[in-house]
């Protein structure tokens, strides 16, 4: 990485589970920015807007949870790989759910990585410790 700022998109419903990834970050000493959608739609809306009235720059990240209402993590993947502007975007997801259809569903939709959020206390923050690594050590798609 080049030294750019990542900023982190967490699409997520559960007030307590953002929090919980919020503290996470800090333990760990991770600094990047997080702006938080409670939803598929909010975060397309989000990512669609002009670059100056986003809030969001790239480079970023997303930690994308499944199960959210309006549209799920699915749909959302769904749109976001049929859009030419936003299709390489980095998307780590973020559930409760073990289905393996969801994590087949997925990864046919080019995700970064499947984690489960019910890892607690010592899993969840070497999750977190992992992610922080990942983006200091991954070159991103070049600004656009």
């Amino acid at each position: 990485m080049n030294g750019e700022t990542i900023t982190v998109l967490l699409v997520e419903d559960n007030d307590v589970d953002v929090e919980a990834i919020r503290r996470a970050f800090k333990k760990q000493r991770i600094a990047n920015p997080i702006v938080v959608a409670e939803d598929g739609v909010a975060a397309l809306e989000l990512l669609r807007r002009a670059p100056e009235d986003r809030g969001i720059s790239r480079p970023f990240l997303i930690l994308l949870d499944l199960n959210m209402p309006r549209m799920n993590g699915l749909e959302f993947l769904e749109e976001l790989r049929a859009d030419a502007d936003l299709r390489d975007s980095i998307v780590f997801v973020l559930t409760t759910s073990k289905s393996e259809q969801d994590k087949v569903d997925s990864y046919h939709l080019n995700i970064a990585g499947y984690m489960v959020k019910g890892q607690v206390g010592e899993g969840f923050l070497n999750l977190v410790s992992m992610l922080g690594h990942y983006w200091r050590v991954v070159a991103f798609p070049p600004t656009k």
